[in-house]
């Protein structure tokens, strides 16, 4: 983690332009978007079934297909993968562009076909740093850059998740997050008012519009996946409630690792 903030600290201050990754295709784009998804062990086999399942119905669904055609250059560039304490290197997708129906298709299959497997704790810096180092190294131009991170939990591992969320809002990258609230995993878990959804608005969201979105229930899984893809793809305001500005005193972003410690002190 340390070696990918001193990293990510050098792109940040780099006049230069990006390397382009061997392979990889370039060009214009609406947005550069990045797919982050947590695979912890505190989200189950069914669960984690759900939530693939959410994004590949997404992904080939008309409302998200229209909102790419509508984009003023009509094209996104996409990338997936999962993270739990770490990033997965074998869950990577690669960039692609997302222009037709047809390419829509063929980046679900992609991950359709890839096995579900789970990871040991949650380090949301871990996926912000890697994701805004696949967006500073890889050769498309974006009008805009979105991390679209995925969780049930709060950060426990790795560097706090404040400073590396900064330091993508200052590239100019906006974070959004879907809020995975399907049990009592988050802040509210030991002792705080505060929620999952206030600790994503409060650490982990940020840059124009961001917005977090939570999720419930399994079955509402497939509908705010969709909902968020078309927002971010779009560029529309979302609505003022996903927005986590409220009146209430600011969630303690090392909440996570305090409820970790004081778990390997029981």
């Amino acid at each position: 983690m340390l070696a990918s903030l001193a990293l990510l600290t050098t792109l940040l201050a780099g006049p230069a332009t990006p390397p382009s990754p061997a392979g990889s295709a370039s060009g214009d784009v609406d947005v550069e978007l990045v797919l982050a998804v947590d695979t912890s062990r505190s989200m189950d086999y069914e669960e984690m079934r759900v939530q693939r399942e959410g994004y590949v119905s997404a992904l080939q669904h008309a409302d998200f297909i229209n909102a790419v055609r509508g984009g003023l250059i009509g094209r996104i560039a996409i990338t997936y993968f999962e993270w739990a304490g770490e990033v997965d290197p074998a869950s990577v997708l690669d960039w692609q562009i997302i222009e037709t129906q047809a390419d829509a298709r063929a980046f679900a299959e992609k991950l359709a076909a890839r096995p579900i497997a789970t990871q040991r704790r949650t380090s949301i810096s871990a996926a912000i740093a890697y994701g805004t180092q696949t967006i500073l190294t890889n050769s498309y131009r974006g009008m805009r850059q979105v991390i679209d991170v995925s969780g049930d939990g709060p950060n426990n591992i790795g560097l706090p998740v404040e400073g590396v969320r900064d330091k993508a809002i200052e590239a100019g990258i906006i974070i959004n997050g879907l809020a995975i609230m399907l049990r009592p995993t988050g802040a509210a878990a030991f002792g705080s008012s505060a929620g999952l959804d206030d600790y994503y608005g409060d650490c982990v969201i940020g840059g124009p519009g961001a917005f977090v979105m939570p999720v419930h229930k399994p079955e509402d899984f497939d509908t705010a996946i969709r909902r968020k893809l078309v927002l971010e793809v779009s560029g529309l305001a979302p609505d003022a409630t996903l927005h986590r500005i409220a009146a209430r005193p600011k969630t303690d972003c090392m909440m996570g690792e305090l409820q970790w410690q004081q778990f390997q002190d029981r």
